[in-house]
């Protein structure tokens, strides 16, 4: 209980005994980036058009199929062309295509705009889009294709910024000996040039979520302890399958939100070490605990059988024995102290 509160002062919100105490075992802690590793709030970078369609009329396609969706990418799209001045024209028989992108009717045209898996699904890849994607991606953005059934239109390019406790975090991770790795939706290329710019050197991109679940699933086989962290719904079902699932209060998706076990509020993801350490703190302090509490009750016992017990040494070995793992329990609502300070350090 005093672990669990410890927890909650410092913006860790923990659903239960349970998870607190299998903190200590995890081995290996596994990423989202977007949201996650970064702020979650990209802007746009680049709008490479690939025909002689204006880039306002791109926008306006875009940003039109954007608004229904909840990506962060695709709220900096929409963001970006509003800012512009275009507004968003009717979209109907909107689709979100899980893992890929979106697509909806326009004028009686049918528009998608995803990454590149979709555009390759729709066979309209080309090397000239491929080459824009490819420069994009070594540069750590996300590049998305505007496309219709027969023809991509343009690349649309968003960065994101890391978040710079993040990279303090994952240092935190390694020097408690655990390994991370990065699981994220983008393309290889941008997973590898953001993980290693926060000191990751595991990162698998392209990631459906059903391919999220299955590495978390193939992992645990191998006799890892995978912790997940992420915000979004296309977390959600490595969130569940993990050891324990950590959800990112602030930004997370409600669906992230009741599927994780752990939420770290304010998005600060230095709060996954500080979660790790008072778990471990937590377990110390139960087998101390544990020991002290029978190992006084022997020693009594050992008295008793001897005709050495006294009514003060039966008090004492229930009644204080009690008190002291009382108290002893009451050390850990101080384990809050360190992140509260350094939270306060980092205030402007």
């Amino acid at each position: 209980v005093s672990a669990l509160a410890a927890a909650a002062r410092q913006g860790i919100l923990i659903k239960g005994g349970v998870y607190l105490e299998g903190g200590h075992k995890l081995t290996l802690v596994a990423l989202d980036k977007t949201g996650t590793l970064t702020e979650g709030r990209p802007v746009v970078t680049d709008v490479l058009p690939l025909n002689h369609r204006p880039v306002p009329e791109l926008l306006q396609l875009a940003m039109s199929l954007d608004a229904h969706s909840t990506h962060p990418v695709a709220a900096a799209i929409v963001t970006h062309a509003t800012g512009l001045g275009v507004s968003p024209s009717v979209v109907t028989e909107f689709e979100s295509l899980t893992g890929r992108g979106v697509t909806g009717v326009i004028d009686g045209q049918r528009y998608y705009l995803g990454n590149h898996r979709l555009i390759e699904e729709l066979v309209v890849c080309s090397p000239a889009v491929e080459e824009r994607l490819f420069r994009l991606e070594a540069e750590g953005k996300t590049a998305v294709v505007l496309a219709t059934t027969t023809e991509p239109l343009a690349v649309l390019a968003v960065a994101d910024t890391i978040r710079e406790s993040s990279v303090q975090a994952i240092k935190e991770l390694n020097a408690m000996g655990i390994r991370t790795l990065m699981l994220s939706g983008d393309n290889q290329q941008t997973a590898a040039t953001i993980a290693a710019q926060v000191g990751i050197t595991d990162a698998r991109g392209n990631l459906l979520p059903e391919d999220k679940l299955k590495i978390v699933a193939e992992l645990q086989a191998a006799g890892e302890v995978v912790g997940m962290v992420g915000d979004g719904v296309n977390d959600a079902p490595a969130l569940a399958k993990s050891f324990i699932g950590f959800a990112m209060g602030a930004a997370g998706t409600d669906t992230a939100l009741e599927t994780a076990d752990v939420a770290l509020m304010k998005d600060d993801l230095r709060k996954l070490p500080a979660f790790i350490a008072l778990s471990r703190q937590a377990s110390r302090v139960l087998w101390q605990n544990i020991s002290v509490a029978l190992g006084i009750k022997a020693v009594f016992f050992g008295l008793a059988l001897a005709g050495m017990a006294t009514l003060w040494m039966a008090v004492f070995a229930d009644m204080g024995a009690s008190l002291i793992v009382v108290f002893n329990g009451l050390r850990l609502l101080r384990s809050g102290n360190g992140m509260k300070h350094q939270e306060a350090s980092d205030a402007p």
